[in-house]
């Protein structure tokens, strides 16, 4: 037997990249639920984690780290179906590779906008509440889906300067 391929091997970086999704997908609306509905966050309410990092709710009417804010509905909208379109295109792609490595960052980012895309529709807005400081210097506040998406989009940056590129091609 000499390098003939194995039935399905083709699939497992698609199931792998579909398993990442949905692990993400839950992780994220997991930890918004508890925001909304377990905490007193809503009411104005803070959570001390570190002393570098709080839990608050901010409600985010812009992409990913609060760009591009809508308050319109049309904005709101707009982003609606950028998202979705992302969303398709992305998963066409993990679809069609045969590289794990790019099936996973994939996922990280298709898992990640589909949480922030949930959020946008029921919401009207996306539920951020990771607040790092330190220092006198703050960062955004961002959620679960924010950091899939951010993790994803440098593994996908990591695999185009890696060995040419190769793998994710």
């Amino acid at each position: 037997m000499t390098g003939a391929p194995v039935a399905g091997a083709g699939r497992a970086p698609l199931a792998l990249g579909l398993l990442i999704v949905a692990v993400g997908f839950v992780a994220d609306q997991l930890t918004k639920l508890w925001v909304l509905f377990g905490t007193g966050l809503p009411q104005g309410e803070s959570i001390r984690v570190l002393p570098f990092m709080e839990f608050i709710l901010v409600w985010n009417r812009g992409i990913s780290y609060g760009l591009m804010q809508q308050h319109t509905e049309l904005g709101r909208w707009l982003l609606v179906a950028f998202s979705i379109v992302a969303i398709v295109l992305l998963s066409a792609w993990m679809r069609r590779t045969d590289s794990r490595f790019t099936a996973v960052a994939l996922a990280l980012i298709v898992g990640g906008a589909l949480g922030n895309l949930v959020d946008r529709v029921a919401y009207g807005a996306v539920v951020d509440f990771v607040h790092l400081h330190a220092f006198g210097w703050s960062w955004y506040v961002f959620n679960l889906a924010d950091t899939w998406i951010v993790a994803g989009v440098l593994a996908l940056l990591y695999d185009s300067f890696r060995l040419g590129g190769r793998s994710s091609a």
